[in-house]
């Protein structure tokens, strides 16, 4: 009787449990069902759809129509490249990327055309077109107007490798006060750097590198407090560069590279605390080496190189840029000695100081520089013996190159063929021969070795004076035998 009750009980237990389960089952459905319902009502405003299918459509082309996209694109099926953001309960495209980024993005078409519909679209944050105007026969210019439509909200605007995007930056760019990053790099586009983007001082990113732009930097900078990245590189840019570059205290690169830029390099960059990066390689700057280099003391990459600067390279303490790890001083007309104020920079990994007019001896000491592992000096006039050990040599390997200094020599026969720098010659070598001399009495005097034939050298009428010596001492010695 008492095992009957037992099992009614757990019956009685097992049949709410399951009740109970059963319940928790079909809310949680109930919730799940409301939840969808309450997603599915967030919709995008069907004026800020069609705005961006035809803006879309006119960079990929018509055949595009979001079909597959649920419940729209912003929705479980989003675009790639496509971002939204709530506004008022509605979807509203905040991030438009186009072009080959990712395997899934949206490819531009052959003939593509900014469509006037980009610029309804209120709430875009950034727009990024990438490797899409690429086509010479059909050569496409940024569109002049309508860019105030979206000065209240685009604070991203990047145009890059679009080698069939020509033009001129638009002045109307000047309108857009919450762009904080600003790139065009390696595209078609001409014309000068306006001056409206002076106004734009919420920039922190600044890079027009590879067009075509010429005539002056304009003198904007002074505004521009905020900006940490300035790469105006590879361009055809001309006069010096402008004084206000040294209030840019926040800035941490500088790239004007690869230019026609002249005159002297600034005092002003004493101003440029936070710099990590300065490359003026491959300009016309002249003046020598300014003192206001030395004040540079975040800089952890230099390159100054393919400039007729000259001066003395002696000039700059170099030990107060103790943070460098590139320092490329070639081809700039320098003379003097290799300071030894350079062994201080223990971060050093590049140091390029080929193609100058630089004198005295290379010190082996620069072997020491614990991160060294690229050392050119050649095209100089360095003299003497090279110093090294056989594993820098063999630590450096091509990174080493010393050639086009007549006067340098290395040691012979201390070195593997392996480890023989290239370009460079062996020393001659030297020996002391104790002489008898009747007349003065003086030994120890230096004569050149002759190895191969292992006789002291002498002018011409001493070896003919001495041949029929050496013959009659051949002579007694065959007799001997």
């Amino acid at each position: 009787m008492i095992v009957l009750l037992s099992l009614n009980y757990l019956m009685r237990n097992f049949k709410a449990f399951i009740h109970a389960v059963i319940a928790l089952f079909i809310i949680s459905l109930g919730a799940r069902c409301d939840g969808q319902v309450e997603l599915d009502t967030v919709l995008m405003e069907k004026a800020e759809r069609d705005a961006l299918f035809s803006t879309i459509q006119g960079f990929v082309g018509n055949w595009w129509n979001g079909s597959d996209l649920y419940p729209d694109p912003c929705g479980w099926t989003p675009i790639q490249g496509v971002s939204c953001d709530l506004f008022n309960g509605f979807w509203y495209v905040t991030v438009l990327n186009i072009g080959p980024v990712h395997e899934n993005s949206l490819r531009c078409a052959k003939n593509l055309e900014f469509r006037p519909h980009l610029f309804e679209l209120k709430h875009l944050k950034s727009l990024s077109l990438f490797k899409c105007f690429k086509s010479q026969r059909h050569q496409v210019t940024i569109p002049n107007s309508n860019w105030e439509n979206l000065a209240g909200s685009l604070e991203s605007l990047e145009f890059r490798s679009n080698t069939g995007l020509v033009g001129k930056i638009p002045l109307s760019f000047g309108v857009l006060k919450k762009l904080q990053s600003l790139v065009l790099i390696q595209n078609g586009l001409t014309g000068q750097i306006p001056p409206d983007i002076g106004n734009l001082n919420k920039l922190k990113r600044l890079v027009l590198a590879e067009n075509y732009f010429s005539g002056h930097i304009p003198d904007i900078f002074s505004a521009l407090g905020d900006l940490l990245i300035l790469d105006l590189s590879r361009n055809s840019l001309s006069g010096s560069l402008p004084l206000t570059l040294g209030s840019l205290t926040s800035l941490l690169k500088l790239d004007v590279s690869n230019n026609h830029l002249e005159g002297n390099l600034l005092k002003e960059f004493a101003n440029l605390k936070n710099l990590t990066l300065m490359d003026l390689g491959d300009n016309r700057f002249s003046g020598g080496l300014t003192l206001s280099i030395q004040e540079m003391y975040s800089l952890e990459e230099m390159v100054l190189s393919n400039n007729a600067i000259g001066g003395d390279i002696r000039t700059l303490k170099w030990e107060n840029l103790h943070n460098l790890a590139t320092l490329d001083l070639s081809n700039m007309g320098l003379k003097g000695e290799i300071p030894e104020s350079i062994l201080e920079l223990k971060r050093l990994r590049f140091l390029g100081l080929n193609d100058n007019n630089l004198t005295g001896n290379l010190s082996p000491k620069l072997s020491t520089l614990p991160c060294l592992n690229a050392l050119y000096v050649s095209g100089n006039n360095l003299a003497g013996e090279l110093k090294f050990s056989m594993e820098f040599y063999g630590k450096m390997g091509t990174r080493f190159g010393a050639w086009n200094n007549p006067n340098l020599c290395f040691p012979l026969g201390v070195l593997p063929t392996s480890h023989v720098p290239y370009g460079v010659k062996p020393c001659h070598q030297e020996i002391k021969l104790v002489e008898s001399n009747t007349d003065t009495g003086d030994v120890n005097k230096t004569s050149h070795s002759t190895a191969s034939l292992g006789l002291m050298s002498h002018g011409p009428n001493d070896f003919w004076w001495t041949f029929p010596l050496i013959m009659v001492l051949l002579l007694n010695s065959y007799i001997g035998l």
